[in-house]
C-alpha cells in the first residue's frame, strides 16, 4: 500500500498540543471525538495512519491521565450496534475497558448518561459494579441547551454526582456519537469551579480536518462515514470572523458553539479563551499528510466503500432510503462510480459467467480480492463452500505459489464438518463458510506442510480489498474484519432464505 501519512509526526505534534493545553489549567477534560481504538476509517483515508494512534498517544501520557467512559442509557436500552465490530454499545464499553487495562491505562469509571431507570441500563450498571468498576449516573440536564441559567446551577449540572479524579488530564470517551461525552465534561467543569479549581475543556479531533479544503476528498469521506447522522462539513464562520482564517468544522459543532461558549463562560465566570469550535479542538492530523494525491485517492475509495455498505444495510432493513440517497449524492459530487473500485468488475464478470453456466441457486455468487501487488484473485460459490471461502483459499495459494490444482483441504476433513452441520446439528445449509474452511485448513496443516504454508500467508491479506456480488453473512464479515480485508458487497442476497444472514 502506498503511504501518504506520517504517523510519527502526527503523534509528536498532537501530544505536544495536548500538553500545551494542560499547562493552562489545574485539570483538563479532554473529550475524544471518534474511536479511541481501531480507528479503521482514519486508517483507510490516511494511508500510513496507525489505527491505534490515539491509544498509543495516551500511553505516552500515561502518568498524567485517567479515563472516564460515557455511554447513553438509551443506546443500551435499544441495543445499539457498533457497526465495525457488530457488538452492542454496552459490550463495546466492556471491550474498551479490557483494552485500556491491558495497556496499563487507568479507567476511572463509567458514566451512564441521560439515565432514567431504563431496565437494560440498570442491569448493565449492576454488571459493572459487580466487577468493581465505579459507575455514575447522569440525568438529562433540564433547560439544555437554551436556559443557561438553569443548566449552570445546582438544578442543572449540580444534580449530577461529581466524579472524583486525581490526574491533570481526564480523557472522556465513549462507544460512539451521542454518548454524552460533552455533557460529562461540562458537568465536571461545573463541579471543579464550584470547588475552587481551574479546569478546562478541549476536544481531541480527527475529522473533518480543519486545515484541508472544504471539498477535499478526506473531508467529504467524513460526511460519507457519518451519513446516517446527517453531518455536513462547513466553513467555521466563527473562526473566520475571529482570525480571518478559513477552517473546516461540521454543522453540529458550529451550531452548538454559541451555547457551549456561553455555558463555559457562565461556569468559569470569565470570557472564554475559545473564539471558535476549531479553537476547542486539538487536531494536528492535517500536518501528518505528506502525499496529498495518495490520500485523496484513498479517500475516494472510502467514499465508494461507504456507499456500498450503506446500500447493503438498506437492503437488510437497518438503514433508511434517505441515508442511501444522501450517500449516492456524495458519490456524484466527486463523479465516482462503484466500478471505480478495482475489485467490483472482476467479481461481477465472474458472476455473469456463472449465471450463464447454470441457473441453480447458491452458485452464482462470486468474489474478487486484490492482492498487494495488484493481482486480482477470483472465487466462486459452490455447494462445497461459498465464494468468500473459495476466494481466501485462492488468494493464499497465489501468495504461497501453490499450484491451482493442488487441494489444500482433504475431503476426509471436509465431509465430517458437512455431516456435523446437517445430520447432527440439523442445519439446512451444507455449504461451508470462511470460518469453517479456515478451521478445516488448520486441521490439515497439522499433517500437511503445504496447508501450513497457506495459513502462514493469511497475514499478508491485511489491507487488501475485496468485493462480493452478494451480501456476506455476518460470520464471513467478521472473518474478513479479523483478517484486515476491506470488503464490500453488491445489494443482492445470496439466497431467498430469510435466516441465512445470521
Amino acid at each position: 500500500m502506498k503511504m501518504g501519512f506520517d504517523p510519527k509526526k502526527y503523534m509528536d505534534e498532537q501530544s505536544a498540543a495536548i500538553l500545551e493545553r494542560v499547562n493552562d489549567y489545574d485539570k483538563l477534560y479532554l473529550e475524544f471525538g471518534g474511536k479511541l481504538l481501531f480507528d479503521l476509517h482514519a486508517k483507510r483515508v490516511l494511508p500510513g495512519f496507525d489505527e491505534n494512534a490515539k491509544i498509543k498517544l495516551l500511553e505516552k501520557l500515561r502518568d498524567k491521565l485517567e479515563i472516564v467512559i460515557a455511554v447513553y442509557a438509551g443506546d443500551i436500552e435499544r441495543n445499539k450496534i457498533r457497526g465495525d465490530f457488530g457488538i452492542t454499545y454496552d459490550m463495546d464499553v466492556l471491550r474498551l475497558i479490557d483494552d485500556l487495562r491491558s495497556r496499563d491505562l487507568q479507567v476511572n469509571s463509567v458514566v451512564i448518561t441521560r439515565y432514567d431507570q431504563q431496565p437494560s441500563a440498570t442491569t448493565f450498571m449492576n454488571k459493572l459494579e459487580q466487577r468493581n468498576i465505579k459507575v455514575y449516573t447522569h440525568q438529562a440536564t433540564e433547560g439544555y441547551p437554551t436556559d443557561v441559567e438553569k443548566i449552570v446551577s445546582d438544578d442543572g449540572y449540580g444534580k449530577n454526582p461529581y466524579i472524583e479524579t486525581t490526574k491533570p488530564i481526564v480523557v472522556v470517551t465513549g462507544p460512539g456519537p451521542g454518548s454524552g461525552k460533552l455533557a460529562t465534561c461540562l458537568s465536571q467543569l461545573y463541579h471543579e469551579y464550584k470547588n475552587g479549581k481551574a479546569a478546562g475543556y478541549s476536544k481531541f479531533e480527527t475529522f473533518p480536518v480543519w486545515n484541508l479544503p472544504l471539498k477535499h476528498p478526506v473531508n467529504i469521506a467524513y460526511e460519507a462515514a457519518t451519513v446516517d447522522l446527517k453531518d455536513v462539513n462547513m466553513i467555521d464562520s466563527f473562526h473566520l470572523d475571529a482570525y480571518g482564517e478559513v477552517s473546516i468544522n461540521y454543522n453540529r459543532d458550529i451550531e452548538t458553539f454559541p451555547v457551549l461558549k456561553r455555558i463555559i463562560e457562565k461556569i468559569t465566570n470569565k470570557e472564554s479563551m475559545y473564539q471558535s469550535p476549531t479553537d476547542m479542538g486539538v487536531n494536528r492530523v492535517g500536518f501528518g499528510i505528506f502525499d496529498d494525491e495518495t490520500v485523496q485517492e484513498a479517500a475516494r475509495q472510502e467514499i465508494i466503500r461507504r456507499y456500498l455498505k450503506t446500500s447493503c444495510d438498506y437492503k437488510k432493513g437497518i438503514e433508511s432510503k434517505d441515508t442511501v440517497e444522501r450517500s449516492l449524492l456524495i458519490m456524484e459530487e466527486l463523479n465516482l462510480k462503484v466500478e471505480d473500485r478495482s475489485v467490483v468488475n472482476p467479481a461481477r464478470e465472474r458472476a455473469i459467467c456463472l449465471r450463464e453456466e447454470s441457473d441453480r441457486p447458491g452458485i452464482c455468487s462470486a468474489m474478487a480480492l486484490e492482492l498487494e501487488d495488484g493481482t486480482i484473485m477470483v472465487g466462486k460459490g459452490s455447494h462445497l463452500m461459498n465464494a468468500s471461502a473459495a476466494t481466501l483459499l485462492n488468494a493464499v495459494k497465489q501468495l504461497a505459489n501453490i499450484a491451482e490444482e493442488i487441494h489444500l483441504i482433504s475431503p476426509v476433513v471436509l465431509e465430517p464438518i458437512r455431516s456435523l452441520k446437517t445430520k447432527t446439528l440439523g442445519g439446512d445449509n451444507v455449504t461451508l463458510n470462511c470460518e469453517e474452511i479456515l478451521i478445516a485448513l488448520s486441521i490439515c496443516a497439522a499433517t500437511n506442510p503445504v496447508a501450513q504454508l497457506a495459513i502462514d500467508k493469511l497475514s499478508e491479506l491485511r489491507n487488501t480489498q475485496a468485493h462480493c456480488t452478494t451480501i456476506l453473512s455476518l460470520s464471513d464479515e467478521k472473518i474478513f474484519q479479523k483478517l484486515g480485508i476491506d470488503v464490500t458487497s453488491d445489494q443482492e442476497f445470496a439466497t431467498d432464505n430469510l435466516f441465512y444472514n445470521i
